[in-house]
């Protein structure tokens, strides 16, 4: 028997005697379109370019749970795939939860026991709705020992797109997680695999005759070809890697039979290194009742394989920060130490070092180091340290251009309590220590006016007189356990000279629709204190090279400018939009190029009506599908929330939305916008009079 149908009943087919049951929603988007033949059932969707795509399901307990991917244009369908699974692999450990509790970095999970158990899917019940552009289809139950849910399908209409979710929770506190994830062939290999390789070349084999393979590759996806076509595998960009201090690319996708000993039939998909990169290895936070969503994503595809990669590609836009009229891009804190480990360490000097490349690369215009990071003599003496930062300015100006500005800059972590950033308008010598017998400030023959800093106070003296910003790093985490909470009264604090804190997402925690959500609390808690303060996209990495998987670890900032300042002239531009609050922030994916409240932009005032009404209007440009836009602001008390559901949107597009709100007695707004694979971008708090 054949049911076909639109979108019209709520209940398609329920079958007896312990027969699956699905359930479709009256609510079905209308370019999708379900039917069911016995044990089996179909849902088309609208894959752009005149295409319909089609993923066709076998509920039959034993048979391959994805009977075929199709695409159909002109009249012609094609099977690209046939009897797929996916596969997933979760990877269980134990949380550190006593220094500070679920907001940990410094924790060492691969070094206590762990197991790993692969997903058992029961196929009794079958539900599928729609929601925007978006149609759902969810698969009950799964389970992984102790974490239970269901599966959980996503098609993207517009796109050959569609997301592959495990969805599951567990009761047990103190858990960390990894998965590895994608598909599995039960009955026939791919005549190709196919990735890129990190030096940015194609690669394409036949399939291992036996056993897997991990690779190291460049875009973070691998592809399964066949005649007709082929099917992409990738994990969400950012969302996928926990923090760590290095972003080494520790071959994150792998292929072929039995891998890890679980699966029989030959795959291809994505996976965590257990032992991280051997420092603090924190992996993902799941805390009882959280719903953990560990996901891949899947392209089809009829191209050839070189089309298709970069049709992947097309989704981080190549990996490369897109350039904005009126916008530099603006990174902060890497730990390079190209100084003590080059320049310093007596080595050959290379005309063009490989970590500018790989920022010139990305689209990345100014770069602020984190230079001296525990290998220099911050304190001194003044013979060594002196010479390091005049060393770190004439390589900071030999490797800057017309395109480029790398601009010197520390983590000193002195006088103020926790950890920190600094930056100043101009090369400026410092130490970190004053003996009394030593004046705060003194001009040497050699290096000029040098200033030496042996208190909070005298150091917002020399932000003040030199105006540089400081701010603190990784707030709340890390070496900023409590920062800048117990210093919010101080006076360094108090002053225009603090800017604030920066983002960086961690901890990591899969049940979470936004990233980062530490320190965009932090964003709104300061600003309801009562200062403008700013809170700035951070790296906080160690090792660039062409190698790494930098895309995933990096994040950046629009600074509103026209020109890239040059280094000879000082780049007291760079200050003056990080002051003002003139930027945006984002993983790259997600672009807002211009926020208005009642006219107001970014780093201006903004004056309400009598009643409290603003006209809200934003711009966004985006890759993956959107799924909401959020308006946040405070009274100085309160934060408050409004949401704008963005899931009608299809990849890649630009619009502006409107909104009007009330923002009667608020004090700040400012605005977020996140994607379906959990990228996004978020603005600085605009004031309220």
């Amino acid at each position: 028997m054949k049911y076909s149908i639109i979108y019209s009943f709520l209940i398609l087919s329920l079958i007896a005697n312990g027969q699956p049951i699905v359930q479709v929603s009256e609510q079905l988007n209308s370019k999708a379109r379900v039917s069911i033949i016995d044990n089996r059932f179909e849902v088309e969707w609208d894959a752009g370019d005149q295409t319909i795509a089609i993923i066709e399901f076998d509920l039959a307990q034993e048979a391959s749970l994805i009977r075929s991917f199709q695409l159909r244009k002109d009249g012609i369908t094609k099977t690209v795939a046939r009897s797929l699974d996916p596969a997933f692999i979760l990877t269980v450990g134990k949380r550190n939860l006593e220094r500070n509790g679920w907001t940990v970095f410094f924790d060492k999970v691969h070094e206590r026991d762990y197991f790993s158990r692969q997903m058992t899917l029961d196929k009794s019940h079958v539900a599928v709705s729609s929601s925007g552009s978006r149609t759902f289809i969810r698969i009950s139950d799964v389970s992984f020992d102790e974490f239970k849910g269901h599966l959980e399908i996503t098609l993207y209409n517009g796109s050959p797109l569609l997301n592959i979710a495990a969805v599951v929770s567990t009761d047990t506190d103190g858990r960390a997680i990894i998965y590895d994830a994608g598909l599995i062939s039960s009955a026939e290999k791919w005549s190709a695999i196919s990735w890129m390789e990190t030096d940015g070349q194609l690669r394409t084999s036949g399939p291992l005759q036996t056993g897997s393979k991990n690779l190291e590759v460049k875009h973070r996806a691998i592809l399964g070809s066949q005649q007709t076509g082929n099917i992409a595998v990738f994990p969400p960009p950012h969302q996928y890697f926990y923090p760590l201090d290095e972003a080494f690319n520790l071959e994150f996708v792998w292929h072929g039979q039995y891998y890890r000993d679980f699966y029989p039939g030959y795959g291809i998909g994505i996976r965590h290194e257990p032992k991280g990169d051997l420092r603090y290895v924190p992996w993902f936070n799941s805390p009882p009742g959280t719903k953990q969503r560990l996901n891949f994503f899947v392209l089809i595809s009829e191209e050839e394989a070189p089309k298709t990669i970069e049709n992947v590609k097309d989704y981080t836009r190549g990996d490369e920060y897109k350039p904005l009229p009126g916008y530099k891009t603006f990174s902060s804190h890497f730990h390079n130490e190209f100084i003590m480990k080059v320049v310093l360490a007596g080595k050959p000097i290379p005309p063009n070092p490989e970590f500018v490349d790989v920022f010139k690369s990305m689209g990345v215009d100014i770069v602020h180091l984190g230079e001296f990071h525990y290998t220099a003599h911050p304190k001194g003496p003044d013979s060594l340290r002196l010479k390091e930062l005049k060393t770190l300015f004439e390589e900071c100006e030999r490797l800057s251009d017309e395109e480029f500005l790398l601009l010197p800059g520390e983590e000193p972590n002195v006088h103020l309590g926790g950890h920190w950033m600094q930056i100043f308008p101009k090369p400026v010598y410092w130490v970190m220590d004053r003996n009394d017998d030593i004046p705060f400030v003194q001009n040497d023959p050699t290096y000029g006016k040098v200033y030496h800093i042996g208190s909070s106070e005298e150091m917002l003296k020399l932000l003040e007189l030199e105006n540089g910003l400081a701010w603190t790093a990784h707030p709340r985490i890390k070496g900023s356990i409590g920062y800048p909470d117990k210093y919010n009264t101080e006076e360094f604090y108090l002053s225009d000279r603090f800017l604030g804190g920066a983002w960086k997402p961690m901890p990591a925690d899969l049940s979470y629709d936004r990233l980062g959500i530490r320190v965009l609390d932090l964003l709104d808690d300061m600003n309801n204190w009562g200062q403008p303060k700013r809170v700035i996209a951070e790296a906080d990495l160690f090792t660039v090279t062409q190698e790494n998987e930098m895309w995933a670890n990096m994040n950046t900032n629009y600074l509103m400018l026209d020109e890239i300042p040059g280094f000879s002239d000082g780049w007291n531009e760079v200050l003056t939009a990080l002051e003002k609050g003139k930027f945006f922030s984002t993983t790259g994916e997600v672009l807002i190029p211009e926020f208005l409240v009642n006219g107001s932009r970014l780093g201006e005032e903004i004056t309400l009506r009598k009643n409290g009404q603003a006209d809200i209007q934003f711009e966004v440009d985006w890759t993956f599908p959107l799924q909401y836009a959020e308006i946040i602001s405070g009274d100085g008390n309160k934060v408050y929330r409004d949401r704008i559901t963005l899931d009608d949107t299809t990849p890649f597009g630009q619009q502006v939305f409107k909104k009007s709100v009330n923002l009667k007695g608020r004090k700040w707004v400012r605005l977020e916008v996140w994607d379906s694979a959990v990228n996004g971008a978020f603005t600085q708090a605009i004031p309220i009079k």
